[in-house]
């Protein structure tokens, strides 16, 4: 016999099936519908991962793309929110990953220019080989640390943030940047 709650629960998770019933149908106006209900959080979402209008913008559409043309493996035992809404957030990590990787290459090539030239009094192996070496262990961080490390220090996120970001724990977050932040030293130090 189920409760209340449950029975609750489950007309929660199905509130909008008719229209995800029609989109599967290919159905355009319920696709458009679905997306009215659910553009400005999934733009919410992607902004706050990677801070930055324009991205966000182009993560939220790409995403509903990409839920619309794979909504027949949507099985209804979640939310439609809350798939759509790990659809946005793994396009935005994607896209936060792919812009760590290209500000640490940025800042490698910007090593070698000669209008830089203090810049690259502090980023050279004379100069101070920690700095080169702590950016090479970042490189190679395992991916979740890695994730976490940049989120907290080049995104500005806080525990919980990147908690609710990545659905983790914010003391899993915790743990992953301290994990990182141990690598790190050891690498360098020879902690």
């Amino acid at each position: 016999m189920k409760t209340e709650a449950s029975k609750s629960i489950v007309s929660n998770l199905n509130l909008h099936q008719e229209l995800i019933d029609r989109c599967k149908r290919g159905d355009q106006k319920a696709q458009f519908q679905i997306y009215k209900l659910y553009y400005k959080a999934m733009y919410n979402i992607s902004l706050r991962i990677v801070n930055n209008t324009m991205e966000a913008e182009d993560i939220m559409q790409e995403s509903f793309l990409s839920a619309f043309e794979k909504i027949g493996t949507y099985s209804g035992t979640v939310s439609f929110g809350a798939w759509l809404k790990k659809i946005v957030q793994n396009r935005s990590l994607d896209v936060q990953r792919k812009n760590s990787k290209v500000i640490f290459d940025d800042i490698e090539s910007y090593q070698g220019t000669e209008e830089n030239n203090f810049v690259n009094s502090y980023l050279t192996e004379e100069s101070d080989p920690r700095i080169n070496k702590v950016m090479a262990v970042i490189k190679h961080l395992p991916e979740r640390c890695l994730e976490i490390f940049s989120l907290y220090l080049l995104e500005g996120y806080d525990h919980e943030e990147i908690g609710e970001i990545l659905s983790i724990s914010s003391s899993t977050s915790r743990s992953q940047f301290s994990r990182a932040k141990n690598i790190i030293l050891k690498e360098v130090e020879g902690r």
